[in-house]
């Protein structure tokens, strides 16, 4: 396929677009595009387990698939059916689409509450997936939705069904729907497979890593040997165990924290910090057993442990935790059932130690594998960044 830079500067047509179409975007209103779809679960068709929810990721998904359970009510006969190719808009605010999102269901027919809107799309005059492509841009469903929707109190949607309907975009002929969804459903196909290949990854080192630290897989030396047996040491004799400061007030600089708070996606450094290669392991909340790896300087907080000045390999000690660490926390837990680590019991923990040189080699195994997925990660938020700025110059 190949997509060509409209010359036209007319607001009616899209700034990339196929060769072989030409002319304006007619400029619709959504009702000449979809219906309200009216039918209701009255027999009982499908029962709780058919549930459907709807994702700002994942689309329209079966709700015990998405959730792990049903949140149904104590009946679902009033349920509004949802047919595969239905539109469902879904009153409830998200962060990205704070007046709710619409989605296409790609999968199995099912039930939604009654707090979604259900519609059948016009064959004559529009093409689902288009319609799904278009809704899966933020600033479409935001700009679309804002001015009907009218908030509550409790930040509910003040909207019927039918005037969801009410407002225009702009749509090309059928067929040039069907092209622009086509071609988007292949650059999805090759995001996903990065997505196949990136969890792939994962998979395969989280059973190496398994594998390794029971010794069903052992390295060889630099001149194909067995190097020596394990030995088994506490975790405290092998590094040095702190926790942060206790008056997280103490570190504040203009209302704001200078520590190094353990998370999956934040730290924050303190550049008077002390100097060190460490181990930083979040003691208890949300992110607890994540395990990250610094070097340089930092602070940390009450609820962060610090692991320094190893006598085995940092790295290898790394993988090792994040291989079993998370057995300890699953049997502490306090009065609120909130899991947490003990510091008597982290310092107690058994680590199995290699020699230093097979150490270093189960590390670097273990880090090229880090190193591919990071690499995966890295190409999926490209592509990703690409086909954002490639819909916004496909649509009007």
């Amino acid at each position: 396929m190949s997509i060509k830079k409209s010359q036209n500067k007319n607001v009616n047509i899209p700034k990339l677009r196929f060769p072989e179409f030409t002319g304006e975007w007619e400029h619709l209103r959504l009702r000449e595009l979809l219906t309200e779809s009216k039918k209701r679960n009255f027999d009982l068709k499908y029962g709780k387990d058919q549930v459907l929810s709807v994702s700002g990721k994942l689309g329209i998904i079966n709700q015990i698939e998405h959730l792990g359970r049903s949140y149904a009510g104590e009946s679902v006969h009033n349920y509004h059916l949802v047919e595969k190719d239905n539109i469902v808009y879904t009153k409830s605010p998200l962060k990205e689409n704070p007046y709710g999102i619409i989605k296409l269901n790609r999968g199995n027919p099912g039930i939604v509450s009654t707090l979604y809107a259900v519609y059948k799309v016009n064959r004559k005059t529009a093409f689902g997936l288009f319609l799904d492509h278009y809704f899966s841009l933020d600033a479409n469903t935001n700009r679309y939705l804002r001015p009907l929707v009218k908030k509550g109190a409790k930040n509910d949607m003040k909207i019927n069904n039918d005037y969801v309907l009410h407002d225009r975009i702009f749509v090309p002929s059928v067929i040039e729907q069907q092209k622009v969804a086509s071609f988007l459903e292949s650059v999805d196909s090759w995001i996903g497979n990065l997505k196949n290949q990136k969890e792939s990854l994962e998979e395969y080192k989280k059973g190496m890593m398994q594998k390794i630290f029971d010794q069903e897989i052992r390295f060889k030396d630099e001149n194909g040997k067995d190097f020596p047996d394990w030995k088994e040491r506490s975790l405290g004799d092998i590094s040095n165990i702190t926790t942060g400061k206790l008056d997280a007030n103490a570190m504040k600089v203009n209302g704001q924290y200078r520590f190094y708070t353990c998370a999956k996606n934040y730290f924050q450094i303190d550049k008077y910090a002390f100097d060190t290669e460490a181990l930083l392991i979040s003691g208890n909340g949300a992110n607890v057993g994540y395990i990250h790896y610094y070097k340089g300087k930092f602070n940390a907080y009450q609820r962060t442990y610090v692991l320094d000045n190893f006598t085995s390999n940092i790295i290898y000690i790394k993988y090792f935790l994040e291989t079993f660490l998370s057995f300890r926390i699953d049997k502490q837990k306090n009065e609120g059932n909130t899991p947490y680590i003990v510091l008597s019991a982290l310092k107690d923990m058994i680590i199995k130690l290699p020699s230093i040189p097979e150490q270093q080699k189960i590390a670097f195994f273990l880090s090229s594998l880090d190193d591919q997925i990071q690499l995966k990660a890295q190409q999926i938020e490209k592509a990703e960044q690409w086909k954002k700025g490639l819909m916004q110059g496909l649509f009007v």
